[in-house]
């Protein structure tokens, strides 16, 4: 096979599915399938459905195309970790990104020796999870989703790389595990951690039978989800932000330098030889929803001239408390006065949210990240022409439609920078 032929495979493993992309050299789709946990057990803890919705999803590219892969990279969810066991195999089920850790007095012991900046404080974070694992019987080694099913592939389920280690307490600026984790966990039970993008090893023989991949297609390191997710929207310059538009306002920016403001929940990921920074603030979707049904936001956008400010000064919130773009746990609602025309109000409450959304593009750039330039919007906010228009007069920011909004189109973006320089082959 020529160089210029094959496809590179992108693998997202989300909390409903898993999800596989092939694009070609220019980035273009060339396949995509889908299989959901559901339908391969009923336990989304439970490796092992993972592993057989891998499986389906691999299943459900055309042969001819799969067979044409080149290289492949997986992404998981931010903080899902598992323990394996002395033979590599999971030692039970795993902790997902949303798992909470009981009792106080694990958070207690990170707080107690973490910087501040840190992404790994908390009850809810990666390595709190991590500590929870190591305590059981038998743990020899603690690894995240995607190390996990890259490990399905590649045979060296231990490897891991900078986006998904962040919340496990890696260190992004020194590019390693610190040593104040050695007051926490074992050294010896984290995974060795690569770069995003970097070659971590190859399919086996093994995996080439089960999956029908080209044995010896390189296996590069991934990402989170997260991650992914923007750099599928096709941003891929410092200066490139990525709005989603869901039941919260979540943004991020790529930048050369790392952004860390732990008041306000932002830090960074490294990627390659950028630095993706974000924040989300608790406005969106979700404070919409206080006041208008999805059909009432619909049929009321109609009458709104998104060209002219409302004059109405609110800051939406589904309840008291905001953590960005700045942190108030005590901060109320504000959407008074309210009008006699829903149409107004409703226009006012877009204005709010894009005044957010303008403010904490700003907080970024006063940290250290460029001003945006570019931005590309995801979500079911994204879907209403008017509040673009809002968003994009406030914002006063090029608008681009997102190319994509499947994670695995964007770490399959991984695998195909792999490619090339990756040497070609005759397979």
């Amino acid at each position: 096979m020529q160089k210029s032929d094959r496809l590179a495979l992108g693998i997202d493993v989300g909390t409903s599915g898993v999800r596989a992309a092939l694009i070609d050299s220019n980035g273009a789709l060339a396949g995509f399938s889908a299989a959901w946990m559901a339908d391969n057990g009923s336990d989304l803890r439970d490796p092992a459905v993972w592993e057989r919705t891998l499986a389906a999803a691999l299943a459900g590219l055309d042969p001819l195309l799969r067979s044409r892969a080149g290289a492949v990279s997986v992404d998981g969810t931010s903080g899902t970790v598992l323990a394996l066991d002395a033979d590599g195999a999971p030692l039970g089920n795993a902790l997902l990104y949303n798992d909470r850790v009981e009792g106080p007095g694990i958070p207690a012991a990170i707080a107690e020796v973490a910087p501040r900046t840190s992404a790994a404080h908390g009850s809810s974070s990666g390595l709190a999870r991590a500590m929870a694992l190591a305590a059981n019987p038998g743990t020899r080694r603690i690894v995240h989703q995607a190390d996990w099913v890259a490990g399905l592939l590649s045979g060296c389920p231990w490897i891991s790389d900078e986006s998904n280690a962040l919340k496990t307490g890696y260190d992004p600026l020194l590019r390693c595990w610190p040593i104040w984790l050695d007051a926490l966990i074992a050294p010896d039970l984290l995974p060795k951690v690569m770069p995003a993008g970097a070659q971590a090893g190859i399919v086996t023989a093994e995996a080439a039978t089960r999956y029908g991949l080209p044995s010896s297609a390189i296996v590069v390191a991934g990402m989170t989800d997260g991650c992914a997710s923007f750099f599928a929207t096709g941003a891929d310059r410092p200066g490139d932000g990525v709005t989603a538009l869901g039941t919260t306002l979540t943004l991020k920016l790529l930048s050369h330098e790392p952004i860390f403001d732990p008041d306000c929940g932002i830090y960074s990921h490294r990627i390659g030889t950028y630095w993706l920074a974000g924040g989300a603030s608790n406005s969106g979707g979700g404070a919409l929803a206080n006041h208008f049904t999805a059909q009432e936001i619909t049929d009321l956008s109609a009458r709104i001239d998104p060209d002219c400010d409302s004059g109405l000064d609110y800051y939406p919130l589904p309840q008291a408390g905001e953590r960005f773009p700045l942190a108030d746990p005590e901060l109320s609602p504000r959407v008074d006065p309210r009008p006699d025309d829903d149409a107004l109000f409703l226009k006012g409450l877009l204005e709010g949210i894009a005044r957010i959304e303008a403010t904490g593009y700003r907080r970024l750039a006063g940290l250290g990240a460029p001003p945006l330039a570019r931005l590309r919007s995801v979500g079911g906010g994204a879907r209403n022409t008017v509040w673009s228009a809002i968003r994009e007069r406030m914002l006063a920011a090029k608008a681009l439609p997102a190319e994509s909004e499947e994670a695995a189109v964007g770490v399959a973006q991984l695998a195909r920078a792999a490619l090339v320089t990756a040497p070609g082959t005759d397979r």
